[in-house]
């Protein structure tokens, strides 16, 4: 049974663990964002491709994320929730992301996350993530202009 004072601290170590990995992403920081995945992680990114299974596919991929933004990055996150129960976590949230084109010209978006953590040799590393956005039913287009 864990007490509410463990639950308390688990609960600062996913926030810790949250926290690092966005100021990792404003970095454009890979090897530190990479550094909080599992290695078996499980991703549904917003881009590229339907699925990344692993820390180098998912890794990979944020190097590409990272070199499409040739200017300043945008990643902002918006009223985080985290639940903790024993050794698994759960965090949503709302998050600004995008970054400049080779003009200069921000391009950015609200995309809805969600993430799965789990508490592994006493480290809490992210075991899922899945980013997206909605979408028009009739047009099929993404709807990226919608606003928290």
């Amino acid at each position: 049974m864990h007490t509410a004072s463990h639950l308390q601290d688990e609960q600062r170590s996913v926030q810790a663990l949250l926290d690092d990995w966005v100021q990792a992403v404003q970095a454009k920081d890979v090897a530190r964002i990479v550094g909080h995945y599992a290695a078996d992680v499980v991703a549904y990114d917003a881009i590229l491709q339907l699925q990344f299974k692993g820390r180098e596919a998912y890794g990979a991929h944020w190097q590409a994320c990272m070199e499409m933004c040739a200017g300043p990055g945008v990643f902002e996150i918006h009223e985080p929730t985290l639940r903790v129960g024993g050794d698994l976590a759960l965090g949503y949230y709302l998050c600004h992301c995008g970054g400049s084109d080779d003009k200069g010209q921000e391009q950015s978006s609200w995309m809805r996350v969600s993430q799965g953590y789990q508490k592994r040799n006493g480290r809490w590393l992210i075991i899922h993530e899945h980013f997206s956005a909605p979408f028009d039913m009739e047009s099929g287009k993404a709807l990226f202009d919608l606003k928290p």
